[in-house]
Formats: C-alpha cells, sequence, structure tokens
C-alpha cells in the first residue's frame, strides 16, 4: 500500500504536468458523470461481494458456485443497462450542462466513451474481485493492484510522446489497463478458485436475494455516489474546470490514503461476515471494536503529516504553485472527512452482513441524501467551493450516530461499551495527538528540514499517545511479540 499511495501520487504530478490545469479538470469532470451511473450499480456490487463471502462463511461450495456465476450475470445484464442509459444521459449532460472550453468539447466526449468502457470492465471485476477477498488470498489482490499502478504510471509517463490529443490517448490508455488487470483477475480465479471454472447459469432464486438486498442497499450507495460525484459536477457548475482539477486531485489524495487503511478492512471484513454466517456474535463484536479503533490509529499515522504540511508537501508533488486554486484547503477537509468515516468501516460491513438492512439504509442513507441538496442551496446563495466538504463532514458525524442507534437493533451493539472502548478513546488519542504537529507547524521553516522534523515529532508522539491509551493490554502484547520475538 505504500508503493501504491507512492505510485498513484507521481502519477498524478505527470497527469497534471502534461495535460494541464484545465484538460486535467476536464478529464476529472467527465469520468465523475460516468461514475455518477455507478447508482445504479454501487449497491449490486456491495451485494455481490456479501454474498460471495456469506456463502463461504456457511461452507456450501455448491452454494457459492451459484452466488458466482448469477452474479457474474448479473454485473453483465448492468454493463447493458448502463450502456444503454449512459449514451444518451451522459453525452447530453456534457454537451449541454457541463462548463468546458468549447474546443475541448469533441476529446471530452471521447474521454466519456472510453470512461464508459473502463467502467463496464471494472464491473465485470467485480465478483472475481470479491472472491479473492472472500478467500483472503491478499497476496494475489496486492500484485495485481500493484501492476494496475505500475500500468497507470506507464500510461502517465506515455503521454507525453501521444500520437494523437493526449486527454483521449490518456482516457484510452487506462482503459487498457483495466482490461489487462481484468484479465489477471479472471485467470488466478480460474486457476484457484472451483467455484469460477463452471459454466455461466443463472439461478433466479439466488437474483431475488440479491436484488432485494441490493434494492435497500441502492439508497446508501446511490447517496455516496451523490455526494462525491454530484458534488465535483456542482463545482463545474458553478466555479468551472480548474476547481474540478483541484476536486480530483483532493480525491486522489484521499484515494490513497483511503486505500492504505482500507487494505487492513479488506482483510477484516470476510471475518466479520463469515463470524456472522457462522453464528459467533461475540468474535465478531471483538472484531467490530478493534477494526474500528486500529483503523482510526493507522489512518492517524498518515493523515497528521500530510494535514499539517499540506502546502508543502503539495507543492513537492505537483511543483511549486503548479496546484489549482483550492487543491490544501481540499486536500485538508477530505482528509478529516476520511477520519470521521474511518470509525464506521467495520460497522458498516457488520451490518452488510445481516442482509437486514432496510431501515439501516432509510435512515443512515436518507442523511447522506441529504449532501447533494444543501451543497446546492449553499454555492446558489453565494459560499466558496470548499463548502462541499465541510457539509459532507458534518452529516458524516450525524450519520455516526445513527448507525450506532440502528446498530443496536440489527446486531445488539453495545453502544455505551462502543462509545467508551472506541470512540471516546479515538477522540482522546486524535486530540493529544494533534498538539505536536500544531505547536510545530508555527516554528519550523518552509522545507525539507521542516518537514523532517514535523514527521519524525509527529509520528513518535502518536505512535507514544496510541501505546498508552490507544492499545488495550493484549493488543500491546501481541505487538510487542511480534516485534521481540526470536
Amino acid at each position: 500500500m505504500f508503493l501504491l499511495m507512492a505510485v498513484g501520487l507521481f502519477t498524478s504530478r505527470v497527469i497534471l504536468k502534461t495535460l494541464g490545469d484545465s484538460d486535467f479538470g476536464v478529464y476529472g469532470a467527465v469520468a465523475g458523470v460516468v461514475t455518477m451511473f455507478s447508482i445504479l450499480t454501487g449497491s449490486m456490487s456491495s451485494a455481490i461481494s456479501r454474498f460471495i463471502t456469506f456463502e463461504m462463511g456457511k461452507g456450501l461450495e455448491g452454494s457459492l458456485a451459484k452466488v458466482f456465476s448469477s452474479s457474474v450475470c448479473i454485473q453483465i445484464l448492468l454493463i447493458l443497462l448502463i450502456f444503454i442509459l449512459a449514451e444518451p444521459l451522459g453525452l447530453w449532460w456534457i454537451s449541454s450542462k457541463m462548463v468546458l472550453p468549447p474546443e475541448r468539447l469533441d476529446a471530452a466526449r471521447w474521454v466519456f466513451q472510453f470512461s464508459l468502457i473502463n467502467f463496464a470492465i471494472q464491473l465485470l471485476s467485480v465478483p472475481y474481485n470479491a472472491d479473492i477477498i472472500a478467500h483472503e488470498r491478499m497476496d494475489a489482490f496486492a500484485y495485481i493492484s500493484i501492476f494496475e499502478a505500475l500500468g497507470k504510471l506507464g500510461v502517465a509517463l506515455a503521454i507525453a510522446v501521444s500520437p494523437i490529443d493526449k486527454l483521449v490517448f490518456y482516457a484510452g490508455m487506462l482503459a487498457l489497463v483495466s482490461l489487462l488487470s481484468r484479465l489477471a483477475y479472471g485467470i488466478f480465479c480460474h486457476r484457484h478458485f472451483a467455484e469460477t471454472r463452471g459454466r455461466l447459469s443463472f439461478d433466479k432464486g439466488v437474483f431475488r436475494q440479491i436484488f432485494a438486498f441490493a434494492g435497500w442497499n441502492f439508497i446508501g450507495a446511490g447517496s455516496g455516489v451523490l455526494r462525491d460525484q454530484g458534488g465535483n459536477q456542482l463545482l463545474n457548475i458553478f466555479f468551472g474546470p480548474v476547481t474540478n482539477g483541484a476536486w480530483s486531485l483532493a480525491a486522489q489524495v484521499n484515494g490513497a490514503v483511503q486505500k492504505f487503511v482500507t487494505s487492513f478492512t479488506t482483510a477484516i471484513n470476510p471475518q466479520i461476515t463469515k463470524s456472522w454466517a457462522s453464528g459467533e456474535r461475540d468474535y465478531m463484536m471483538r472484531l467490530i471494536f478493534r477494526g474500528s479503533r486500529l483503523s482510526v490509529w493507522l489512518l492517524l499515522l498518515v493523515v497528521y503529516p500530510i494535514l499539517f504540511n499540506t502546502g508543502f508537501l503539495t507543492d513537492v508533488w505537483l511543483g511549486k504553485g503548479a496546484a489549482p486554486e483550492g487543491t490544501v484547503t481540499f486536500i485538508r477537509l477530505i482528509l478529516i472527512w476520511l477520519m470521521v468515516e474511518a470509525i464506521s468501516y467495520t460497522m458498516v460491513t457488520a451490518m452488510l452482513s445481516t442482509g437486514n438492512i432496510r431501515n439501516y439504509q432509510i435512515l443512515v442513507g436518507g442523511l447522506q441524501l441529504l449532501n447533494l441538496p444543501v451543497d446546492w442551496m449553499l454555492l446558489k446563495a453565494g459560499c466558496p467551493p470548499q463548502t462541499i466538504f465541510i457539509v459532507a463532514i458534518a452529516i458524516a458525524v450525524l450519520c455516526l450516530c445513527a448507525r450506532l442507534f440502528m446498530l443496536r437493533k440489527m446486531i445488539g451493539l453495545d453502544v455505551s461499551a462502543f462509545l467508551h472502548e472506541v470512540l471516546l478513546r479515538e477522540v482522546a488519542v486524535a486530540a493529544l495527538a494533534i498538539i505536536v504537529p500544531f505547536a510545530l507547524g508555527r516554528v519550523l521553516p518552509y522545507g525539507w528540514g521542516g518537514f523532517a522534523a514535523s514527521f519524525l515529532a509527529t509520528e513518535v508522539a502518536a505512535i507514544a499517545i496510541i501505546w498508552a491509551i490507544g492499545l488495550e493490554h493484549d493488543e500491546r502484547h501481541i505487538i510487542t511479540h511480534k516485534l521481540f520475538r526470536r
């Protein structure tokens, strides 16, 4: 994950420098139009991941093969539906509503087509990715992810010698990299997992179960897409493509940091779902509590050095003064939002594991749906672009409270214990760990020396605080044993 983070951020620097602020923003805005259609697919993808892992937890190989095969068929049907809807609607939106330089309109249409192909390939990869994670083969997941990241870096470097329009070339080559990654996932699954080798078949019973689950999960998945990509489209309408470029850079930092911590939750999530399927409730609760705390600790160690050195790191990353206006503020706010969201990662997995998600999605998904209308009203009233992130942080806090309320009923979550053992401890560690970087930020000079001193002091202080009050006694024992065993 460290390698992926470094490669991803360096790739962004190369792309921004080669394409320029405007074309970089055009790509982010147009690709975001395609991503908007994940409103229709995100809930189904989550359902597929949940059912594959759940069937594996029950240990019924025949049922697992039916779920996998039906899942591939479902994704193929979704791809056809997306193309039917996206071609007319997406092109109309790009031509009629988006704020784009007139001379880049044709290139934007090509970007849309390649982004649509890329999206379809990723949809088809969902059952295979879910199967690898359910089998807990994180080595394969890591290797293919590294291959994909290096492929994207190669594309970024090749833009400079493109024989055609650079923006169009970039979009087309990204689709090719996705195709190669999809083939790698398919070959690995075919060789290692028996359930992926049979002929494709469509089981109506499996489809009804997945569709019923996905129907309610649509609220939550759709609200997340509207919050992110809907906000991106509003920025385009109110402020233009350069602001989209700043949003895209902040989103890439968020994605790189988020992948770092979700590599941990990706490993723990199958255990939560399997423990629910096998009736091991006490073990599942321990995973929820421990997973939430460790997710926040991992994230804190990455986020704080970035949060208090954002200006310097952005200049190093993109070149001094090269970042579009607002990038530094966007990055800081989106990382704060990510810290709030990370508290709930394991709780969301537990909720999905139950399969009984209707009331949860109505409440929590309904709260998340407030992002887009509130953003629109505030931007219409003249508020600055960073407003969309501030709104997202406030609503994320409300959603956290709602999750605790719902999970008490759904899985018997001890809210009092969670507040005491997890949430209050996370807040205390975050508050104490912020003192050192905040104080140093006022006295250290701009540059590598100041950053190195800030980074080392921040990490040492954070690790000491996490060790002292963030970890349980048995967790400290495990870490000590791992570090000093002979």
